[in-house]
């Protein structure tokens, strides 16, 4: 976090440095992150330099008597240091513990406009400001005012009704599973997609253990996404905890989850567990310390120029930095805008919504030029090609174009499935092939990888369980393959 701190000084920015807040400080059976933790956190934090002082609380743990407890007992220490509060509602108790955080010293406390507050969101506003009305901590917020939010965003949410996760109620074992409010929907989808959706009470479980088998790690992005990986993965294979303490040598782990343990990610707070790490990675690299110091500097001016070579001259400092992080999701976007160009111009209602025929849609491409389109039919499927043709009219002028219907019938590929025979390699989980490593013919060695599956950002590499030459590649990049399909047949 040094280097961090140091660069938002030197830049004249106000440095926020935020203790990401896991277990309960108020409950002595919890000894790992203890109030003396974080105090010693916040100490090393204020001797940087630091402008303000945030506590995020991803899950939802900090309960009221905790937050009395860890802020007050900050504010005590440091009185004049602005303390900052992030939590989530997932229990339900969000909005009484930022009660007692601000009754505690907190000055700023997070919360979300009440339609789209509660759940994995913050806690409303409506409720923590009324709450706090006639005290000293008033916030002088109008009801009338917040009430007119309320109802603009409650008519906002109804056009995204359709990405609505599944979560109608409080859930209370997020004090026991620990998952971030920002991942909890977002795991529960990739569940759904990777034919866990029935299986999300087994899934909850197993990111307990998964955590625990991590070393009981602070879960916020990306840690959280290699305990969710972990524990979706330990669902798929049908693994115990048991089982992959005595067999991690001869796992398939997520490229997460042994990304993490080389020590891409930092060092967690009481080291890596052994002897599973050193199980885990096995003759990879182990990096020790921060990541970053060891990876080379990062040309800016060098890359901006790559970029606007192969994109154009649109390419603005921030492209250039999403690249460095994302580089394939950004030259996917790219690719997306060259073909489609840009929809944000088009209104929510009719990007997600099919318009209806003979309705007229009004979208300002720019200022001064709009377009008034009107649907005007839609064909039949096409016999072979799974498409339909559309006629529009656009500004008078009538267009027509092919677009894919994904209604249509796909042909169903049977695959052959491994065997019980060791040189037999399935697929550990179900995804598509995004590298193959191996050719026919090769010789390959016991842990050498052979190919990379990914499913719903979840990569993993699949590696020979035995030594010999390859016989067969069954796979290529681009398929979609499930659960025990046959990779490549080894020779041993």
């Amino acid at each position: 976090m040094k280097l961090g701190i140091d660069a938002a000084k030197k830049a004249g920015g106000v440095c926020e440095a935020v203790v990401c807040y896991t277990g309960d400080v108020a409950n002595p059976k919890k000894t790992k992150y203890t109030l003396e933790y974080y105090l010693d956190f916040v100490d090393q934090l204020v001797a940087e330099g630091i402008h303000v002082l945030g506590i995020k609380d991803m899950a939802g743990l900090l309960k009221p008597e905790a937050a009395k407890l860890l802020i007050g007992a900050i504010r005590k220490k440091y009185p004049d240091l602005p303390i900052h509060v992030h939590s989530h509602d997932t229990a339900g108790i969000s909005t009484a513990s930022m009660i007692a955080a601000a009754q505690a010293g907190a000055d700023v406390v997070d919360v979300a406009i009440d339609s789209m507050s509660g759940l994995t969101s913050q806690p409303p506003m409506g409720a923590v400001c009324s709450a706090l009305e006639q005290t000293h901590l008033g916030t002088g917020i109008r009801y009338e005012d917040i009430q007119a939010l309320n109802m603009y965003w409650s008519q906002v949410r109804l056009l995204y009704s359709c990405f609505e996760a599944n979560v109608r109620a409080a859930d209370s074992s997020v004090f026991e599973h620990e998952m971030p409010g920002g991942q909890y929907t977002n795991l529960m989808f990739q569940a759904s997609q990777l034919g866990l959706g029935t299986q999300w009470s087994e899934v909850k479980k197993k990111y307990v253990e998964a955590n625990e088998l991590c070393g009981d790690i602070i879960k916020v992005t990306p840690s959280s996404k290699v305990v969710g990986d972990f524990a979706q993965w330990m669902v798929q294979n049908k693994l115990s905890k048991e089982d992959v303490l005595e067999r991690a040598d001869q796992l398939d782990f997520p490229s997460s989850v042994v990304e993490f343990f080389q020590g891409y990610l930092g060092q967690p707070v009481g080291g890596f567990p052994e002897p599973l790490r050193s199980k885990v990675i096995r003759n990879k690299p182990r990096i020790e310390g921060r990541p970053g110091a060891s990876l080379a500097p990062v040309d800016f001016k060098k890359i901006k120029a790559e970029l606007r070579s192969k994109f154009g001259k649109h390419i603005t400092d921030a492209d250039v930095t999403s690249y460095v992080m994302y580089p394939k999701v950004f030259e996917e976007y790219q690719a997306f805008l060259e073909k489609y160009g840009d929809l944000s111009v088009i209104p929510t209602r009719y990007f997600l919504g099919r318009p209806d025929v003979n309705t007229e849609m009004m979208i300002d491409i720019e200022k001064g030029k709009t377009l008034i389109i009107r649907l005007m039919a839609v064909g039949p499927v096409i016999e072979g090609r799974a498409q339909r043709d559309v006629w529009f009219e656009v500004n008078g002028e009538v267009r027509a174009l092919s677009v894919d219907d994904k209604n249509s019938a796909v042909e169903t590929v049977s695959r052959e499935k491994a065997t019980s025979d060791p040189g037999s390699v399935g697929a550990p989980m179900s995804g598509v092939v995004v590298e193959v490593r191996v050719k026919e013919g090769i010789e390959i060695k016991k842990g050498d990888p052979i190919c990379v599956l990914s499913a719903m950002k979840m990569e993993s590499a699949v590696t020979a369980p035995v030594s010999g030459h390859i016989k067969r590649v069954v796979v290529h990049e681009g398929d979609s393959i499930n659960q025990g399909d046959l990779v490549v047949e080894i020779v041993h």
